[in-house]
């Protein structure tokens, strides 16, 4: 069986997660990666993506980010997320019109440098919505 380390995941706004975990996987920049106990020590940035935590209480937890820092160290894992949102507080509805505005957005941005952070947003709102499945 798995041994749990601590596991830290903090967002500008608040405290998301502080709990003993099996596994996590984190959504680097390079490619997906999965840190469980006694990981060498890693410091990496994210990319918009999903957190799937595997609970030493048993379950998981599934939360969406749009980028940070993975810090694991020898006392446990820290995510530091520049937005963060479990997936269960998502409204798809609300996501759909986001969606549809980060799309006008992009249509209506005035240079490329707005188009490009227009398409920015997009893509990460088409990322959360990819992962709610939907």
């Amino acid at each position: 069986m798995a041994e749990a380390f601590h596991f830290e995941l903090v967002s500008p706004e608040r405290l998301l997660m502080s709990e003993q975990v099996l596994s996590v996987v984190v959504p680097g920049i390079d490619g997906d990666f999965t840190v469980l106990s006694k990981h060498a020590p890693l410091m990496t940035t994210l990319k918009a993506g999903v957190i799937d935590a595997v609970l030493a209480s048993g379950g998981t937890k599934r939360i969406f980010v749009r980028g940070g820092f993975a810090d694991v160290s020898p006392n446990g894992f820290t995510l530091l997320a520049e937005e963060a949102m479990p997936l269960e507080d998502l409204n798809p509805a609300a996501l759909d019109a986001q969606i549809k505005d980060a799309e006008e957005d992009v249509a209506d941005a005035s240079n490329e440098a707005k188009k490009h952070a227009a398409q920015g947003k997009l893509d990460q709102l088409r990322e959360l919505k990819s992962a709610l499945g939907q």
